[in-house]
């Protein structure tokens, strides 16, 4: 007979913390905050100048407050809630060194350092192919196939994200989708609100993540628990996971976002104009050195020069042919042997990252000869999209400073003066004349509210002209080496005659001119590196350790046999349904996906060993459609009540927010 539960273990005050600290470590995940914290100005100064003076930052510029602290604000989130839940369980000895070997280590076949390698190294793979531009190439050949016919549009893109997904994963459909989704609703000039079209994107992104094994992280966690093949898992998942895709279609274009305003009928999409048309297409990677939507924020994002650069980023995409075949065989030969060792092996003999992490390491060092062979033409293209933006900028304030002269002019004659063709020609380059109109949003924020001294506004003319000179792009560069406007390399950049002397290198300087040049001379390693769901790491390894605490404090023993009754009242259907629903409520409550699935697992294992001990084992009919069950419930929990469900929603929230597309948590639970 299987031992009596302890119920003096689990009404032990350090059980009871543990249970305490875990579900308030998950309800910040869920409502993420920050705290303020009132440090002492005169300390705070103090360290500030010794770093400076130590040329560690740069020279601070001199605080006139005359306050005595200085307010700083402590983030709770999804990565430091976990973290301070880990070390106060450790502070109390609730846990110890034995429950954080088992979270990060092995403990019941997961290997949390396995998962994590495995996951990362393939994750290096999909997003070298989405920097590529492979992803948005293949976008906008789907957008031409399917025309300016909204709902056939809509199919396509819908139909082409699941196929897309099912092979690399959610998290590059979410960076990569997500802007080409964005730049389409900006160009267009009928879809009033987007939310049809990135709603069904997440959704089926994450319903075909549910397919393969290397497509999430979550998926690991289970095929790790319950040592199950790889090929026979995604046998067992196509089909419902093919099926939900399918009965989800209909229903949110016809009674979900059954409305013209969001999926019209005929699409109108503003026209490319021939001059853009005949331009090359340039790496997005390669830095712009402050982009439109930097220059000018919203308004810039919504005026003619944004929607200009964001039709071009959709109609004349750039494409890297080489890295994407190279990164596409790559992934393609990955998963191949992957799936063919753990055929031949049946089962996970030796552990699978040591298939993922060489062929990412073989990408990556494609990633870094093909920039270096290449890092002429992307220091050249780099000085060439500077000079252009310092161009926009220029334009934009002679055009406002004219614009407020102009007006001020009828006050002193009577006459009506418009703005002159000039500016508007200035404005409005490679494009018909326009109206000799010009909305006042379209101005720099300083031009709002006009002086009405004429030498004033000149000397703030001149005062954005003289800070228009770009930054230093080498390390220890002198910024007088700048001051032409041309970006010369570092071995030119040496006590020219008549200019300024340079200013002190200062780690901080230095590291920043470093990453600058980093993304010149290797734009797609950089951008990949930058790309990269590093933040999953701690979180995940903290809830592994959060979950095993559980473990050792006897409340998964709890939910273990309270999850056997269920199964015995309701059968095989009751398991089937009862973990569907539980896996997706708890993804909203559990710390993600993530921590849901880590839960369950060691929750369903627990079962397990108390039918065995009972001599009384689980039937493989009712054990494996629990499973599968937590495995649909874990990835469709990722978009069912709250986007803390998954970090993937976390992620498309934030690219959302840089693309000027706000998602609020009551509009995404409804």
């Amino acid at each position: 007979m299987v031992e009596e539960l302890d119920t003096n273990k689990i009404k032990d005050w350090r059980s009871i913390t543990t249970l305490v600290v875990f579900v308030l470590a998950n309800v910040v995940v869920i409502f993420p905050f920050h705290i303020p914290l009132y440090l002492p100005r005169c300390l705070l100064n103090t360290a500030l100048d010794t770093l400076s003076t130590w040329r560690v930052i740069n020279e601070r510029q001199r605080d006139q407050d005359a306050g005595r602290f200085v307010r700083i604000y402590f983030p709770f989130n999804f990565v430091t809630a976990p973290l301070i839940a880990d070390l106060l369980l450790l502070a109390v000895s609730a846990i110890g060194r034995k429950e954080v070997y088992e979270g990060t280590i092995k403990a019941d076949n997961i290997s949390p350092i396995d998962i994590m390698v495995f996951f990362l190294s393939l994750a290096y793979i999909a997003i070298s192919i989405d920097a590529s531009g492979c992803i948005r190439y293949l976008a906008f050949k789907v957008l031409q196939k399917g025309g300016k016919v909204g709902h056939r549009l809509y199919f396509y893109l819908y139909a082409f994200f699941f196929v897309l997904g099912s092979f690399i994963g959610n998290d590059p459909i979410v960076l990569s989708g997500t802007t080409f989704l964005a730049y389409m609703i900006r160009v267009s000039s009928n879809i009033l609100h987007p939310q049809a079209w990135i709603y069904a994107q997440f959704a089926v992104a994450n319903i075909a993540s549910a397919i393969l094994v290397t497509s999430n992280p979550t998926n690991l966690v289970l095929t790790s628990a319950f040592e199950i093949r790889f090929i026979d898992y995604t046998a067992n998942m196509i089909v419902p996971v093919v099926i939900t895709a399918i009965v989800l279609f209909p229903f949110l274009l016809y009674i979900i976002f059954a409305d013209e305003s969001l999926v019209p009928l005929s699409i109108e999409m503003h026209e490319l104009p021939e001059e853009a048309k005949n331009k090359s297409p340039v790496n997005p990677n390669i830095p712009k050195r402050g982009g439109i939507d930097k220059v000018q924020g919203n308004e810039a994002a919504s005026s003619e020069d944004g929607k200009l650069l964001s039709l071009e980023e959709i109609l004349n995409p750039f494409l890297d042919k080489r890295g994407a075949a190279f990164g596409i065989v790559i992934m393609a030969a990955t998963l191949i042997t992957v799936l063919t060792l753990d055929a031949a092996n049946q089962g996970h003999a030796q552990p699978v990252f040591w298939v993922t992490l060489p062929a990412a390491f073989v990408l990556f060092c494609w990633d870094i000869a093909n920039g270096w062979l290449h890092r002429h033409e992307t220091h050249e293209i780099a000085r060439r999209r500077q000079e252009e933006v310092e161009r926009m900028r220029a334009d934009r304030v002679v055009g406002g400073s004219e614009l407020a002269e102009d007006r001020r002019k009828p006050q002193l004659t009577g006459a009506h003066v418009t703005p002159s063709s000039g500016i508007l020609d200035r404005r409005n380059r490679g494009t018909p004349s326009a109206p000799s109109t010009i909305s006042m949003n379209n101005q720099l924020p300083h031009q709002q509210s006009l002086p009405s001294n004429v030498s004033t506004l000149d000397e703030e003319q001149e005062s954005v002209r003289s800070n228009l000179s770009p930054l230093p792009l080498n390390p220890g560069g002198p910024r007088g080496a700048q001051a032409s406007g041309r970006l010369r390399p570092w071995s030119e950049q040496q006590d020219l005659p008549g200019e300024q002397e340079p200013e002190k290198a200062t780690l901080q300087s230095l590291a920043m001119n470093g990453y600058q040049w980093l993304q010149m001379t290797f734009p797609t390693a950089t951008a990949v590196a930058s790309r990269m769901p590093f933040t999953l790491v701690p979180f995940s390894f903290a809830m592994f350790v959060l979950v095993q605490a559980l473990v050792a404090k006897g409340w998964v023993e709890v939910f273990a046999y309270g999850w056997n009754h269920w199964v015995t009242r309701t059968g095989t259907v009751g398991a089937i349904g009862g973990m569907g629903f539980l896996s997706v409520i708890l993804c909203n409550f559990a710390g993600t996906n993530i921590g849901t699935a880590i839960l369950l697992s060691r929750m369903v294992q627990t079962w397990q060993a108390i039918h065995l001990a009972n001599g009384t084992p689980i039937s493989d009919r009712t054990f494996w459609a629990t499973v599968y069950s937590m495995a649909l419930g874990v990835n469709y929990g990722a978009f069912s009540c709250a986007l803390s469900a998954s970090l993937a929603g976390l992620l498309w929230r934030n690219v959302l927010a840089q693309k000027h597309i706000k998602i609020r948590d009551l509009e995404f639970a409804k």
